[in-house]
């Protein structure tokens, strides 16, 4: 007949040496995946900024178009519904930090472009600000 006893209480566990190899194992992992991670989200940020500041480009270029005059503001852009809201810069995370361009002197007053006001450079080593 078989016995019904009970394995000894050092074979229900893991020993240290394991955990320790798995947590090893784990820690390469992350390390081999943090940085490609952290790349592609501010890959992200940046194509963002690109796709925002194009729109809010095009509704600048729009407004000038149908009213024959730039717009004072941005917001402008969303009283005259070019825009459903100001976007948020995506580098910075706020919607106040774009930086309007305003004309040379001497001509038309108002907004002719927008930029981002976020500091620092992006992967391809210009500016945010000359986006």
């Amino acid at each position: 007949m078989m016995s019904n006893r009970r394995k000894p209480l050092r074979l229900l566990g893991f020993t240290l040496i394991e955990l320790l190899v798995v947590m090893a194992i784990i820690a390469t992992l992350a390390s081999i995946a943090a940085p490609r991670y952290f790349n592609s989200l501010e890959k992200s940020r940046e194509v963002a900024l690109r796709a925002n500041l194009k729109s809010m480009r095009e509704a600048i270029d729009q407004y000038y178009q149908d009213k024959g005059a730039w717009p004072a503001a941005l917001e402008d852009l969303v009283k005259s519904h070019y825009l459903r809201e100001i976007p948020m810069d995506p580098v910075t995370r706020e919607s106040n930090t774009w930086v309007p361009v305003t004309p040379v002197t001497g001509s038309e007053p108002g907004i002719r472009d927008v930029r981002s006001g976020a500091q620092g450079q992006p992967r391809d080593g210009t500016r945010y600000e000359d986006w």
